[in-house]
């Protein structure tokens, strides 16, 4: 063995090593966020939406006897204002929850411990993704074990922007690292693949572009879709709120909802999200017919990663129109957008894996 080859063999373990390491701080910061949430549902701030349901009911039902026409005058029943919380727009004029943390100084110690841990996990993770890239000098996304691991990255990364940028996300650190070692773990138990070279047709720097913006669309498109599946529980904690009587969550349920953004601001986060990656994901897919034209000599060949990446295309542009159409707001487009973040996934799991491609022979 020369010594470019042991060099890079070394790279290769020390790459294995870092995502292991990441893992294992990743686990830990899942934990602190475990006890953010818990120890958050003890506050007092956090049974604010129980408060507003108390309120809610006695608006319902109670009036108030005023006295008019001064001494000997007769009186006035009027009715209290009702609390309201759907605008005539659709919307509710309901708060965002506290946060995780519940408003109390222990859960909040513990979302911050979670985030530190999560930087420090997100930095063995990004070394660990440099040194495999180093190892096959090339770009770190050949296959579905490297691709797991960048997307994951990425999704790290997206993360931690926001909360750099002071945005109100902490709330998506729990599912965000949960996955995060789902992802991961599938990637280093069943997706692992030795470092190699790729063969002759993938060596092009449309292999840099391509596939770095279908990662960086991927994991923007989960951060959105993590946020589009908590305001469908939201909007239904915030209905059940205005009906009382109705069908109520569980206590561990709405210790959760109460915390988080209100339906009406996770709607908006979601769709910002999905709307400004939206054009990166048109891009992805017209780089990929150019970079298929330069390699296969076509531009679309009805390939089933070319199919399903164009159907997650259409998904995701109906999901923006139906944001755009009065009847088809809210719960609707929400489930599209689900739907079309579901089309990517099996896009890249069920083809990947299931279906004979053109981009099968880039292996697992």
């Amino acid at each position: 063995m020369n010594l470019a080859a042991e060099v890079n063999e070394n790279l290769a373990h020390y790459s294995n090593v870092l995502i292991y390491s990441a893992m294992a701080v990743y686990t830990l910061a899942f934990l602190a966020h475990i006890a953010e949430w818990v120890f958050g549902s003890r506050s007092a701030v956090g049974r604010t939406a129980a408060a507003i349901t108390t309120e809610a009911e006695a608006a319902q039902r109670a009036k108030v006897t005023v006295r008019v026409g001064g001494q000997g005058g007769g009186t006035a029943v009027l009715d209290r204002p009702k609390i309201v919380t759907r605008s005539a727009a659709g919307s509710r004029d309901v708060p965002d929850g506290p946060g995780a943390a519940g408003g109390t100084e222990q859960g909040d110690v513990y979302g911050r411990i979670a985030v530190g841990l999560t930087v420090l996990a997100f930095l063995f993770h990004a070394v660990g993704v440099l040194f495999r890239a180093l190892s096959v000098q090339r770009a770190p996304w050949g296959n579905m074990y490297e691709f797991s691991t960048t997307f994951a990255m990425v999704a790290v990364a997206t993360y931690l922007v926001l909360l750099a940028l002071k945005k109100n996300v902490r709330w998506i650190g729990l599912p965000l690292v949960t996955t995060v070692l789902l992802d991961l773990g599938l990637a280093v138990s069943v997706l692992y693949t030795a470092s190699d070279q790729l063969v002759p047709a993938l060596h092009s720097y449309w292999l840099w572009i391509h596939v770095s913006c279908a990662i960086v669309s991927g994991a923007s498109l989960y951060i959105g879709a993590v946020a589009t599946l908590l305001y469908l529980f939201r909007d239904r904690y915030e209905v059940q709120l205005e009906n009382p009587e109705g069908k109520q969550f569980g206590r561990f349920a709405k210790s959760v909802l109460e915390r988080v953004p209100s339906a009406a601001s996770l709607d908006k986060f979601a769709y910002r999200i999905n709307a400004t990656i939206f054009p990166l994901w048109t891009f992805t897919i017209i780089a990929g017919a150019i970079w298929a034209e330069a390699a296969w000599g076509r531009y679309w060949g009805w390939d089933p990663k070319e199919v399903w990446s164009f159907i997650t295309w259409v998904a995701y542009a109906c999901y923006l129109h139906a944001r755009a159409t009065a009847g088809w707001k809210g719960r609707k487009a929400a489930y599209l957008a689900l739907i079309a973040f579901g089309c990517y996934l099996f896009n890249y799991y069920g083809v990947n894996i299931f279906i004979t491609g053109k981009h099968s022979y880039a292996g697992v």
